[in-house]
């Protein structure tokens, strides 16, 4: 099997940019036999600080899935009233121009390798509830426009979040899983099959929201229920004050074992935690997006331990489908 890696999340370049030495980690993660592609941040173009590097960098084999996460928080940042299902006219209208900047860029990057290369764009239901009014209706209205677009063969996905619940503060407090779904259904019913969308789980998200490790399996059951689930990405997430911090989308390691030697002691996210959110797949070797983001503490780990935490978060995804 080979997986999505969200590599941006170990880049060694986390305060500003360093050209040769992001060139040694990509040329270390194009020696990774189980890497498909990357989970790739968009921020507003193709590549944060270099788009010609990053053509010049990648894999001519590696396939792609375009996160927008990165982007739409940093421009929460600057304006509350951003997202696709924002109540707002005009902060729904930014996220929109923001999703038209990164179908921009879903096209440059194949028309570069001169074949489709982008499978699918994760987007996220912004903005956040704690702070904003959103909507389904919104999303709704978001979504029709963006079915207009032609998105160079990318499927979109909706990346589901942690949603505001209102019993502790959230990382980002965006739409309710069901609430997504049910969007999701209601386009899909319109739509022919090669254009349906659908809903990626991300393992420490989910967790974050339902305070539980079960959260995340119980969130898989129900977009599989209804026909969406996309796929899975695992990112880990603890109650624990560690270099991750406690309760932060901090993307850590599985938790540290006798396999594990690189994972974090306090991670929620054990190895049986992450086959059982696979076994709940039913056929996860059948998904369109099946990977993981995970981060490395500290943040002048070197690129060697870099790729030591990512060798062995693949391989505990790697036993499974061996044992099955």
């Amino acid at each position: 099997m080979t997986y999505y890696l969200g590599a941006y999340a170990a880049s060694p370049n986390h305060s500003g940019w360093d050209p040769e030495l992001e060139t040694v980690f990509y040329n270390e993660l194009k020696a990774l036999p189980n890497i498909k592609g990357l989970e790739h941040p968009f921020i507003g173009s193709l590549h944060q600080y270099d788009d010609d590097w990053f053509l010049a960098n990648i894999h001519p084999k590696w396939q792609f899935v375009f996160t927008c996460i990165p982007g739409i928080m940093n421009a929460l940042a600057h304006n509350p009233l951003f997202g696709l299902a924002s109540d707002d006219l005009a902060g729904r209208q930014e996220a929109l121009n923001f999703m038209q900047q990164a179908c921009t860029a879903i096209g440059k990057l194949n028309a570069h390798v001169g074949q489709q290369v982008v499978t699918a764009i994760q987007i996220q239901t912004a903005q956040a509830r704690h702070k904003a009014a959103s909507s389904k209706a919104s999303l709704l209205t978001s979504l029709e426009t963006m079915l207009g677009w032609d998105w160079h063969g990318a499927k979109i996905v909706i990346e589901h979040c942690d949603a505001y619940v209102g019993t502790h503060l959230p990382s980002k407090g965006f739409l309710a899983l069901h609430d997504e779904l049910a969007i999701l259904q209601q386009l899909n019913d319109a739509l022919p099959a090669e254009r349906q969308l659908g809903i990626v789980i991300n393992w420490g998200r989910s967790v974050f929201e339902t305070r539980t490790v079960a959260g995340a399996v119980q969130h898989i059951k129900a977009a599989k229920m209804a026909g969406l689930l996309s796929g899975v990405m695992f990112s880990g997430v603890s109650d624990q004050d560690s270099e991750y911090g406690a309760w932060r989308d901090s993307h850590q390691p599985p938790q540290q074992s006798e396999l594990i030697k690189h994972g974090e002691p306090g991670s929620w996210m054990s190895e049986a935690a992450m086959h059982e959110c696979l076994a709940a797949c039913d056929k996860p070797e059948t998904l369109q997006i099946l990977g993981a983001k995970i981060g490395t503490r500290p943040l002048n780990a070197t690129i060697k331990q870099r790729i030591a935490v990512i060798h062995e978060t693949l391989a505990i995804l790697d036993r499974y489908f061996e044992a099955t």
